[in-house]
């Protein structure tokens, strides 16, 4: 007579059925903590590290670029004048000193035949040209010029044809806004750069040269090397041959000085009492008159 399933049997085939499920339980759970899901917890977080990366590159890149400019600062600040050492500019290698006369005056309609291109001393126009860190896009006339020298400015001058664009611009930057500076193109310059304070020269073949800023840390507004010590820079008001005006100026006349030129000695030119006394009467603030440092 036939018989069901023996239940011996079927337990025996669910007990094997659980164990066999228990086992794959527990190398699935095995899996998940060695294998691919365990490592998600631990991903490197690329965006992060990128953003520390251009951070990085970006400090570095502005280190790059501001130490050399601190370095040329603090170079420069050695260049100081003081009382032991009243012409820094001694030092300076390359440096023309000439002695002039001061206060010899000539009219709007003179030419001076100086004796140095561009000239950084000697007879000059009445009147000054504004230097206030005006850059001059056209050159100016010298004779107006000279006469800034005698107030304590530095000029710097160079040669259109052999600068670009951006070296004229690195210039422009250390001129802009700066008391006492000017800055204008001087055509036929045998150098790429000219710097002149009175009775000092210093011509050279970069813009990115260290002595352009021990120059100016020397002689600009420099007590002991100018004559006109305390005059003013600023624009001389008015009209005509008895004015400056820095959007209009005169203009610099590149042709020989003709036989009627003023010679270097002034040619009898009596100096003008005003300034052989002091700085007239305009005049810089008092703190401007002898460097700080």
């Amino acid at each position: 007579m036939p018989t069901g399933p023996d239940k011996g049997n079927q337990n025996k085939s669910a007990a094997k059925a659980n164990k066999a499920i228990n086992a794959a339980n527990k190398k699935s759970a095995g899996k998940k903590k060695s294998g691919v899901p365990a490592a998600k917890g631990r991903q490197i977080p690329w965006l992060t590290v990128a953003g520390v990366v251009v951070v990085l590159g970006l400090v570095a890149g502005l280190g790059f670029n501001l130490y050399p400019k601190y370095q040329d600062s603090a170079e420069a600040k050695k260049f100081s004048p003081s009382e032991s050492n009243q012409d820094p500019s001694t030092d300076i290698d390359g440096v023309v000193v000439k002695d002039y006369p001061a206060a010899l005056h000539v009219a709007r309609s003179q030419r001076v035949a100086y004796d140095q291109s561009p000239p950084f001393g000697g007879p000059h126009d009445a009147v000054w040209a504004t230097c206030t860190g005006i850059v001059y896009p056209e050159a100016i006339r010298s004779e107006n010029a000279v006469h800034s020298l005698e107030h304590g400015a530095v000029w710097i001058t160079y040669n259109p044809d052999d600068l670009s664009a951006d070296q004229i611009q690195t210039l422009a930057d250390r001129v802009d806004g700066e008391t006492q500076m000017m800055m204008s193109p001087y055509p036929g310059l045998d150098s790429p750069v000219s710097l002149q304070s009175w009775g000092h020269q210093l011509k050279l073949d970069s813009v990115d040269d260290a002595r352009i800023s021990q120059f100016i840390s020397a002689l600009r507004l420099n007590r002991f090397a100018y004559p006109e010590v305390g005059a003013s820079c600023a624009s001389v008001p008015g009209t005509g041959d008895n004015a400056f005006d820095p959007d209009n100026p005169p203009l610099f006349d590149a042709s020989a000085p003709g036989p009627d030129a003023v010679p270097m000695d002034g040619g009898g030119i009596a100096p003008d009492t005003s300034e052989t006394g002091g700085a007239g009467g305009m005049q810089l603030p008092s703190d401007l008159q002898i460097p700080s440092n």
